[in-house]
């Protein structure tokens, strides 16, 4: 079976940084396929060695690994490796695996300003192209997170995960209340929930990275999707954008409010505490990723069937930010390592193009409550168990005009931790809206 061929591209100017405090000299004894500095375990004396990917462990990963196992089965001589890692460790390897030109053929990453650096030290190829039909069949907005300055660096690999506002239906019946659609809505509703002793909003404080979903909505239905556009185009004092000062406005208020309770700084998503509020009855909403759906049907089915209800995010009147838009996880994307020989990019380009999204995926994918990101599937999410929620999902992020990727993934990891930081100050009202602008402004 023939495939493009791509040059064997190996620089030895790839930067060699370190990152969580791992050094790149330590990257070398984790036995990564090599490059270059000698023949490594499972590879021929020519260097040709064989292609490898690192996927995480969980989710839709093992439809991932299926999916591999099917192109190795049917392409002995162009077989893919596969090793899991918990989310933590991987994030700690794979920088400095990169950095050091030993990077698994496959690079997973949730794009944003990590696939930027990527591209911008040539660590990894382009893939303008080089992936067949792929692009052609994937949804817009998600296929847009895979490009820097345009060019394709990335395909998306798995779920596309919108941000929704869910809510409990019982709670909001027995009160005689209607679910928000604006800002002042949101309001009202946190004041009568409140009257009656119900949380109106779950939110994991003590993770942080989940009050970025509330500044990122607020944000881009106050401003639109050019405020945050400006921060990453590294324009001077991009977060004096007005949008960023009324958002964290209208987070202190809705903390003074009491919308969040007395104890959200105390509440950890690691294990799904915020969710257990809401099918509970001790909450009445909670804003997360749709994935949460997967979480409701597994800790409360019942209350899945019969009681979760799901909206957008409420907009904000005057806003400049269309109604439509999306924040949240598009999709994790893979690229092709720089580092690779030119068999193991084959391999890796051969797999992209014949396996990624194909039927099997999709229906492993749907089965399992999830939403391939790619054009002309509504009727066979329809028809699935999970087909009410699924649809809309898709829907929504068929239909975006913008889909933002989370902030964390989008920055760079110094800017990115400055925010998380910083957020959390805001939400802790330990420091001021303009505080919050100025020392963001300072990362530009």
């Amino acid at each position: 079976m023939s495939h493009i061929d791509i040059g064997k591209i190996c620089e030895g100017t790839a930067s060699r940084r370190s990152f969580l405090g791992i050094s790149a000299a330590s990257a070398l004894t984790l036995g990564l396929t090599a490059c270059e500095g000698g023949t490594q375990p499972g590879e021929d004396p020519d260097g040709a060695g064989s292609a490898n990917v690192w996927i995480l462990t969980g989710g839709m990963w093992p439809v991932i690994s299926d999916s591999v196992s099917r192109w190795n089965e049917e392409n002995p001589d162009q077989a893919i490796s596969v090793e899991e890692f918990e989310n933590d460790a991987y994030k700690e390897r794979i920088r400095t695996a990169v950095g050091a030109g030993q990077a698994p053929t496959l690079v997973l990453s949730w794009g944003g300003g990590t696939l930027a650096d990527y591209a911008n030290n040539d660590q990894i190829i382009d893939l303008s192209g080089a992936t067949g039909d792929l692009e052609e069949r994937l949804l817009p907005s998600v296929a847009l997170n895979g490009q820097v300055n345009g060019t394709t660096y990335a395909v998306p690999v798995n779920d596309v995960q919108p941000v929704v506002l869910f809510y409990n239906r019982d709670l909001f019946a027995e009160h005689g209340l209607e679910v928000p659609e604006t800002y002042e809505d949101m309001l009202a509703v946190s004041d009568e929930f409140q009257r009656h002793d119900v949380l109106p909003f779950a939110l994991a404080g003590a993770s942080v990275w989940p009050e970025l979903k509330w500044i990122q909505y607020l944000t881009d239905r106050i401003g639109g999707p050019e405020a945050f556009q400006a921060v990453l185009d590294g324009e001077p004092d991009a977060w004096s954008h007005p949008a960023f000062m009324a958002a964290t406005t209208r987070i202190q208020e809705l903390v003074e409010a009491g919308a969040f309770g007395d104890n959200y700084a105390s509440v950890a998503a690691d294990q799904n505490a915020d969710l257990a509020l809401v099918h509970t009855g001790r909450a009445a909403m909670v804003l997360w990723l749709s994935s949460a759906y997967a979480t409701f049907r597994n800790d409360a089915p019942e209350f899945t069937e019969t009681s979760l209800g799901w909206t957008t995010f409420p907009t904000v009147d005057g806003g400049e930010g269309d109604a439509g838009n999306i924040v949240g996880n598009p999709a994790n994307v893979f690229s092709v390592s720089a580092a690779a020989s030119e068999r193991e990019q084959n391999a890796a380009l051969g797999w992209i193009g014949e396996r990624l999204y194909d039927d099997t995926q999709i229906e492993e994918m749907i089965a399992a409550g999830a939403v391939p990101p790619v054009q002309g599937i509504a009727d066979r999410l329809a028809e699935s168990e999970n087909g009410e929620f699924l649809s809309y999902s898709y829907d929504l992020a068929s239909a975006a005009p913008h889909f933002q990727l989370s902030w964390d993934q989008a920055l760079a990891p110094g800017p990115a931790q400055e925010l998380l930081t910083n957020l959390s100050q805001v939400f802790l009202m330990q420091i001021t809206p303009e505080q919050f602008v100025d020392n963001m402004n300072a990362t530009l």
